[in-house]
């Protein structure tokens, strides 16, 4: 699965607030062996909002997180734009988020509050440990939260417990080499996609190094592209050392 964060929120990127839900959401998925594709920090602008949205849904892998602008002011788009781009426009008062309102509100739910529940057709709800009020999901990918950290992020461990609890287990090995990547370019050509490669360049004291990471959900093919690298490296007599991560 590829999964995606999108933080709306005009206020963090003219400096006013400080974002706290990349962080909280990566560390999530990492405990449970994903990774983040792609992470979007975009302003509260309705079309901008959608085409994000758009970009998200033609991959068919995708997992979307977003977080921001479910609320009940006019700046409020992301229940709409959620409802243009999956569910054709249409929206329909989720009579099981409206009651979490009133009973949350009472009298003070209305006339504003209750629009809350106004959701994408066939949404599923998200637990509002604060104050009732609930996120939504559409298809068990796309899920749709608060801006406010402490209301979000149960919501994120709720939703990933009950459709992505784990991935299977990802082996990775790493290397770091007392050369540059120019030496090893040549064996990094021999990677094949569905290899997850990386090298990150270092530089300290004049010296270059590099570290060399392969990883694959098989093992032997983890093992059999990583051994490309130690035997050329030790062909050419190039110190490495193994590395735990």
């Amino acid at each position: 699965m590829n999964f995606y964060s999108v933080i709306i929120g005009t206020e963090l990127l003219n400096g006013r607030r400080n974002d706290a839900h990349f962080s909280f959401l990566n560390n999530e998925l990492l405990k449970r062996g994903w990774e983040q594709k792609a992470s979007f920090v975009i302003k509260d602008e309705p079309s901008f909002i959608e085409d994000i949205f758009k970009l998200i849904q033609k991959d068919p892998d995708a997992i979307m997180f977003c977080f921001g602008g479910i609320g009940s002011t006019p700046d409020d788009y992301t229940r709409v734009c959620a409802a243009n781009v999956f569910t054709g426009g249409e929206m329909e008062q989720n009579k099981v988020a409206l009651q979490c309102i009133i009973e949350q509100f009472h009298e003070e739910a209305y006339p504003h509050r209750v629009n809350m529940a106004n959701l994408p057709i066939n949404a599923g709800l998200l637990t509002n440990v604060v104050n009732n009020v609930p996120g939504f999901s559409l298809e068990e990918r796309y899920f749709f939260t608060p801006g406010f950290p402490s209301m979000s992020q149960s919501m994120v461990i709720e939703a990933l417990d009950k459709y992505y609890p784990k991935n299977k287990e990802k082996y990775r090995y790493f290397l770091k080499a007392d050369c540059s990547e120019n030496d090893l370019i040549d064996i990094m050509k021999q990677m094949p996609t569905e290899i997850d490669f990386s090298s990150l360049p270092q530089i300290k004291d004049g010296k270059r190094s590099v570290v060399i990471s392969v990883g694959s959900y098989e093992e032997s093919k983890a093992k059999k592209y990583f051994s490309l690298f130690e035997d050329l490296l030790n062909k050419k007599s190039i110190k490495f050392s193994l590395e735990d991560k």
